[in-house]
């Protein structure tokens, strides 16, 4: 079990190390723009739409790896103060209660608005911008499967934690 988990967590792992990339290619983006519409006068849409691209990649596919970094907003006043065995109960029933049934229920919704702009292949937000909404749409189905498979990850670890299993 330990080791399917360590395999789950590993596509997060590489998911986020990329992202780093993405992060720095979305800043200096940015000053590009910055520098060309300010020094040069000159201004692009599909530039600015690439920042916006990579500002939701960056967030949408950095989710899973922020969960497996336990990095996400918590407000533990309880959960900080109980044992281990209790925050594996807590997190257990947060996985199965909570995570999953939103993730399921957003997979599902979004998924006719995916393929309808796939059906199309949707163009750009705005005129001139880049012809590919459909690619920035399917960020939201790529997100609920990255949640859903760190998830899944953490299931493990805290069923691993609750039998007392040493990894």
């Amino acid at each position: 079990m330990a080791k399917f988990a360590e395999l789950l967590e590993r596509i997060n792992a590489a998911i986020g190390q990329a992202l780093c990339w993405a992060a720095l290619a979305m800043v200096l983006l940015q000053f590009a723009i910055v520098l060309l519409r300010y020094v040069f006068g000159f201004s692009f849409i599909f530039l600015d739409e690439g920042v916006l691209y990579l500002h939701a990649a960056l967030f949408m596919l950095g989710a899973g790896y922020t969960f497996l970094v336990n990095a996400h907003v918590r407000v533990d006043i309880f959960y900080a103060k109980v044992t281990d065995r209790s925050q594996a109960l807590i997190d257990l029933f947060g996985h199965l209660f909570l995570l999953t049934p939103a993730l399921a229920v957003l997979l599902w919704f979004s998924w006719p608005y995916v393929r309808g702009s796939w059906a199309i292949l949707e163009g750009p937000i705005s005129v001139g911008g880049i012809p590919a909404s459909f690619l920035l749409k399917s960020l939201i189905p790529a997100y609920c499967v990255l949640l859903l498979v760190q998830g899944l990850a953490a299931l493990l670890r805290d069923i691993i934690r609750l039998k007392g299993v040493a990894e």
